[in-house]
């Protein structure tokens, strides 16, 4: 197990890039060494657990009324491995909103329906550097909408799944999340309800979106079923056993399923490396070292290329909306496995 500086740094979103495009690919590596024994990983996360149980620091999102109402104390870790071993602590059982967790996953829907090109030139792959639901960074932008990942082309990407009715546009996230979960998702009713109330921003952005002639459905079509996708139940082991599908190369490791070709999964890494932690996305590189995707329901998932997914799930959230204690136990884990992609490019 490696050691490395936890302090908190800052760097650029280009040399992030330059930097996922050259390691993503690359085994970590503790891989190299062998992939650690389940019990090594049972205590690990046990740690974790453990010693970020009783951190109160951030608050709720509350700018979606009902998720402030989520019990703060709630906390679960998950670890599944590439070959299907489920590690666990805390309160993985319970169910929360996916929120931006989602998009990858509807990324990786629409560019294995019309490919990586699709996705580059209706909606862009670059980082904003702005907060996820940044009206400026549309303005800003010649090209609009430039990032899968953020909610004008999370938006984006929801109009491009190739539907004939909003029904059959929604059917076909739900099950495509299912999939990746292994296990059927459902809707939180009230959740959804909470967030179409209140998603006015979200509207104005699929509004200026198509005016622009970056928006591919109708506008509202479009919220409505983004708003949705958001408001899908997760727990923390299904969000890992997610993550490990991708760590596993596409293919689902509970059921054995291919869900994205092998050659696109450095793809989606590489976006979640740059974008999925909003804002706050080049340090999250910089201290990890792990692609991930981060939600305000207080859920987070890590994938160690080739080895297994961590997952973390606790509603407290920081100014930049990322979940205290999952940011916390997920980089402690990663720093007790040495997991970081960028060790493999040490000598």
């Amino acid at each position: 197990m490696k050691s490395r500086r936890t302090n908190t740094y800052r760097t650029l979103a280009g040399a992030v890039a330059i930097l996922a495009l050259l390691a993503v690919a690359a085994p970590p590596a503790a891989m190299a060494a062998g992939a650690p024994s389940t019990d090594d990983l049972q205590k690990i996360v046990d740690e974790a657990w453990a010693k970020f149980k009783d951190v109160t620091e951030g608050k709720n999102a509350d700018y979606i009324p009902i998720l402030a109402t989520v019990p703060s104390e709630l906390f679960g870790i998950a670890i599944v491995t590439a070959d299907g071993r489920t590690i666990t602590a805390g309160d993985v059982d319970h169910t929360f909103s996916i929120q931006s967790i989602s998009k990858p996953f509807t990324m990786a829907l629409v560019a294995g329906e019309q490919g990586w090109q699709a996705v580059i030139d209706k909606i862009g792959v670059e980082p904003t550097g702005m907060p996820f639901n940044s009206i400026i960074a549309i303005e800003l932008n010649p090209k609009r909408s430039i990032n899968p990942l953020v909610n004008a082309g999370a938006i984006a990407a929801v109009s491009m799944i190739q539907a004939k009715s909003p029904e059959e546009r929604w059917k076909k996230i739900l099950d495509g999340y299912s999939a990746w979960a292994g296990e059927p998702l459902e809707l939180i009713e009230e959740v959804y309800v909470s967030e179409a109330e209140t998603n006015y921003r979200n509207r104005a952005i699929a509004n200026l979106l198509y005016a622009y002639e970056r928006l591919y459905c109708d506008p509202m079509e479009a919220t409505d079923v983004y708003t949705k996708q958001c408001s899908v139940g997760v727990n923390t082991r299904q969000l890992a056993m997610m993550g490990a599908t991708l760590a596993n190369g596409g293919v689902n490791p509970k059921t054995g399923k291919r869900l994205l070709d092998a050659d696109s999964v450095d793809e989606v890494l590489a976006v979640m490396l740059m974008a999925g932690f909003y804002d706050e996305s080049g340090e999250w590189a910089f201290r990890t070292g792990l692609p991930a995707k981060t939600g305000v329901g207080g859920g987070i998932v890590a994938v160690v290329p080739g080895q297994m997914a961590i997952a973390a799930f606790s509603p407290r959230l920081n100014a930049s909306g990322n979940s205290v204690r999952a940011m916390r136990a997920i980089d402690y884990i990663a720093d007790r496995l040495g997991d970081s992609i960028f060790y493999a490019c040490k000598p």
